[in-house]
């Protein structure tokens, strides 16, 4: 894959109705998980396996803002108050019914715009941004503070998006602030992944709620929950409030 620089970034920059923005990823290849190597690996980030995104797709630049919606919804339900702060306190569920209204928002007259979550292996690739090292800077923990809040400078508080500096592909608080729901359920590892890209789900009859994928670290999180193979899960209900999430808009 060519890896995207500061001019790809700014040119495929795109903003919908709402100013949610978003940065158009190509199709490529990328190593998917973690080495046995890395420091503050965990079990189920494995076996590295290799992913290639067959289409390409936008991702949000931010996390989904509390302004944004309240736009779409109607209310806040976040702890921490405060526009441009990402919204927090929302189940998977309550992502999936804001992605609802925003296609229904967005899809007026000719306009056909399909919004989603990301796929686990999406959100990995944007926030990889070319680079296998536990960080997309590298494996130098120390600069981390550069680009996200988390347990080390985060005040035990959300902050507005964007005041961080962004990874190489031009994406904000992708590590640290909230966490971020994905689509794909948990699995304890990555044994049968999909190698597409496409979501991980299993389509049988259950007797309960899934268990969602959820990555990228919070502000209560260590510099660990902050690398880019880091995964934790949580009931598809659980609303906590260092958990939130960005969108996909797809081509």
């Amino acid at each position: 894959m060519k890896p995207l620089d500061a001019n790809d970034t700014i040119s495929s920059l795109i903003q919908n109705s709402i100013g949610m923005e978003f940065i158009l990823l190509p199709s490529g290849e990328f190593e998917m998980g973690s080495p046995s190597n890395e420091k503050r690996r965990k079990l189920w980030e494995s076996p590295v396996h290799r992913v290639s995104i067959k289409k390409p797709f936008y991702l949000g630049r931010y996390p989904v803002t509390q302004e944004q919606w309240s736009r779409i919804m109607g209310s806040n339900p976040s702890f921490f108050r405060g526009e441009k702060h990402p919204v927090e306190t929302v189940s998977w569920e309550d992502a999936q019914a804001f992605i609802r209204k925003l296609n229904a928002v967005e899809n007026i007259g000719d306009k056909s715009s399909v919004y989603r979550l990301p796929t686990e292996a999406e959100w990995e690739y944007a926030a990889r941004a070319g680079n296998s090292d536990s960080y997309f800077f590298g494996d130098d923990e120390s600069k981390l503070k550069e680009y996200a809040w988390f347990l080390e400078n985060s005040g035990f508080e959300t902050h507005p998006v964007g005041l961080k500096m962004p990874n190489t592909w031009g994406f904000y608080d992708l590590y640290g602030n909230v966490w971020e729901w994905v689509q794909d359920e948990y699995h304890i590892s990555y044994k049968g992944a999909p190698s597409d890209g496409r979501a991980w789900e299993n389509l049988f009859p259950r007797v309960s709620l899934p268990v969602r994928i959820r990555r990228g670290g919070g502000w209560n999180g260590n510099a660990g929950c902050c690398r880019s193979a880091e995964r934790l899960f949580a009931a598809q209900d659980m609303k906590l409030n260092s958990l939130g999430f960005r969108v996909v808009k797809e081509v």
